[in-house]
């Protein structure tokens, strides 16, 4: 029998999404079937230290919300090439060696293509996208403007630069109301879990929204508040990408913000949703369109809005990184679906496996 694959499992991070990443880690780790893999937690610290295994399975055991330590047992290094060293305290490197590595770093610079790079320069396989498909499925602007030139519907939207407002922000306001209407959402470009999102039913709510908004990123994306139901498909694979069903969220306050979906558990989960298998399938289709204008690999939860007063279909943006954690969508569309979550964790591996074994195949002497 071979042994048991091993897996370096990423989590914390400096962004605002540190605590969801240590819950999505529980879950991974709590579900990764022993007999295939063995688990090799490495903590983030919202400093950006990398902790040694036995410093982060002591966060994973423990019912801490985020990742703490000074580095004291060790601390960890990237060698291009050859993986992850371990520095001991005399400063002596120890491989650390690794299969592949799943990442549940939440947010920015976990899922916007820094890891990403970082470990393919390493030489590590890593679960989820790489680089181009991670960096652009974070940014909701660059985003949108693919899926536009695709022909993939989206609803109406403006980004706005946050020097570019600070210069003239009066002006950019009434451009932005004047295009878009009223009610409007006003989000970070880049950014997850709802973190710096707030809806503006009013032209002077705008300023403060922004002002928000660009605390969590140097850009913005306004969108137009549609009065829409929210749905939402998973994605899995590479070439060939399979989809589930498709889900309703139907959230417990006026939109499916951070509280919603990590704090108060009131919000419903609908799988599947309720809506005509003519409708599903078209949403299906939509949402491995939009896996594939992303260049994406491995994962994706694409989220859709079904606007109530025509039955239009809008892709409002994809997830590469979907949340782990007990009550996320992507690991129960695909439960739905037929596929056990440890069994979605397995397929995740190989699939990373299957993709850095593919691009491994490049040539890299021209004889």
């Amino acid at each position: 029998m071979s042994r048991p694959r091993r897996i370096a499992l990423l989590f914390g991070g400096t962004s605002v999404e540190h605590e969801v990443s240590v819950v999505s880690a529980r879950g991974v780790a709590a579900a990764l079937d022993p007999s295939r893999f063995e688990v090799v937690p490495i903590g983030i610290t919202t400093e950006g230290r990398w902790l040694v295994p036995d410093a982060s399975r002591a966060v994973l055991a423990s019912k801490a919300a985020r990742v703490e330590g000074r580095g004291d047992e060790g601390r960890l290094v990237v060698d291009p090439g050859v993986g992850l060293l371990r520095l001991t305290e005399a400063g002596r490197p120890e491989p650390l060696p690794v299969d592949a590595v799943f990442s549940v770093v939440h947010g920015w610079g976990g899922e916007d293509g820094r890891f990403q790079g970082l470990l393919e320069v390493a030489g590590i396989p890593l679960v989820g996208p790489g680089v181009l498909g991670s960096a652009a499925g974070m940014d909701k602007q660059i985003a949108k403007a693919l899926f536009q030139e695709r022909g993939i519907p989206v609803g109406p939207w403006r980004a706005l630069r946050r020097e570019r407002w600070e210069a003239r922000a009066k002006a950019e306001e009434a451009a932005v109301v004047d295009a878009l209407g009223l009610p409007l959402f006003v989000k970070p470009a880049n950014g997850g879990s709802s973190v710096g999102i707030n809806k503006v039913r009013d032209a002077g709510g705008l300023s403060e929204a922004l002002r928000i908004a660009f605390e969590h990123d140097a850009k913005a994306v306004v969108e137009r508040g549609l009065d829409a139901r929210e749905i939402e498909c998973a994605v899995l694979g590479n070439a060939g990408a399979e989809v589930s069903v498709c889900g309703e969220i139907v959230p417990s306050g006026e939109f499916y913000d951070y509280a919603s979906k990590y704090q108060d558990g009131t919000s419903e989960l609908l799988i599947p949703a309720p809506i005509p298998a003519p409708l599903s399938d078209r949403i299906r289709s939509l949402a491995l369109s939009a896996f594939d204008a992303l260049d994406l690999s491995g994962m994706a939860r694409v989220d859709f809005f079904l606007e109530r007063s025509t039955g239009d279909v809008f892709v409002n943006e994809v997830n590469t990184l979907p949340g782990f954690t007990p009550i996320s969508m992507y690991p129960k569309l695909w439960e739905a679906s037929g596929l056990t979550y440890p069994d979605l964790l397995s397929r995740l591996v190989d699939l990373a496996v299957e993709r850095f074994e593919s691009e491994r195949r490049r040539r890299t002497r021209r004889s």
